[in-house]
């Protein structure tokens, strides 16, 4: 019989008395938004709880003695691009900010380090706002970045935004019995930059009735198994040995300058 793998380090699913002591939280940050008409509305998160739990599992198998966790996701948060769209729920910036500061002034009462795990780019801009607050709070804080939707290591060359080669691919990898591939089509395949003021002006829909940015077609289960393998290697770098900019967000240290 073949061993199952070891389960990911999850505090939903421990009594209190279980709860180590001074533990890494890592805390994975989805949405409940519109992936166009192939994807679920929960892609976000389901990719979010995929990238961190691995993250987590790699860096309990590494440091035993070094506690990690995976909190429950954040799945309601900042999507009022996706606003036209049916099924999606946005609670907007203003909210997403309070929540993610009080969240972390409760477990910092327990949990050592906590570091967010962020799928989606609506977030981004509250996301840091808050990690800066709680820095200067003086808690140990900061969130890192999925990388989804940059289409990065794909090797198609395409732009893939929102719903496109690279979701689709992780999505057919995670969960395929949510993909309708008959359902998927190439949507506005211009670049992001030439998007965004339309977008800010009038949401996704503004510039692509779909939904997608990019082009699903193409998408495999092994390139999504390739990708979230990478992702979940970037994520370990940065939680390992990554430096905290001055938005909260974990980036590769700079190369030490040889003296001349």
């Amino acid at each position: 019989m073949t061993a199952r793998p070891p389960a990911p380090p999850s505090l939903a699913e421990r009594p209190w008395p279980l709860v180590p002591r001074g533990p890494l939280l890592l805390v994975p940050v989805g949405a409940v938004e519109q992936h166009g008409p192939h994807l679920p509305l929960t892609t976000d998160t389901t990719l979010a709880v995929a990238v961190t739990e691995g993250a987590a599992q790699r860096l309990q198998d590494r440091r035993p003695d070094e506690p990690v966790l995976v909190a429950p996701a954040i799945a309601y948060t900042a999507s009022g691009e996706h606003q036209s769209f049916p099924g999606t729920i946005s609670i907007g910036g203003q909210a997403l900010h309070l929540m993610l500061v009080e969240l972390v002034r409760s477990a910092a009462t327990w949990c050592g380090r906590v570091v967010f795990v962020n799928a989606h780019g609506g977030n981004l801009r509250y996301l840091s706002a808050a990690v800066a607050q709680l820095r200067r709070e003086q808690h140990d804080v900061a969130w890192v970045p999925c990388g989804t939707g940059s289409g990065t290591g794909s090797g198609h060359g395409i732009v893939d935004a929102h719903a496109g080669f690279t979701e689709t691919s992780l999505m057919l990898h995670l969960a395929p019995h949510q993909v309708d591939m008959t359902r998927a089509a190439a949507g506005n395949t211009a670049s992001l930059p030439e998007l965004l003021p339309a977008i800010r002006t009038g949401g996704v829909a503004a510039v692509s009735p779909s939904g997608v940015l990019g082009d699903p077609t193409t998408a495999t289960a092994r390139d999504g198994e390739h990708l979230l393998n990478g992702m979940i290697t970037e994520v370990c770098a940065l939680v390992e040995g990554g430096a905290v900019d001055t938005d909260g967000r974990l980036r590769a240290p700079r190369p030490a300058v040889a003296p001349a």
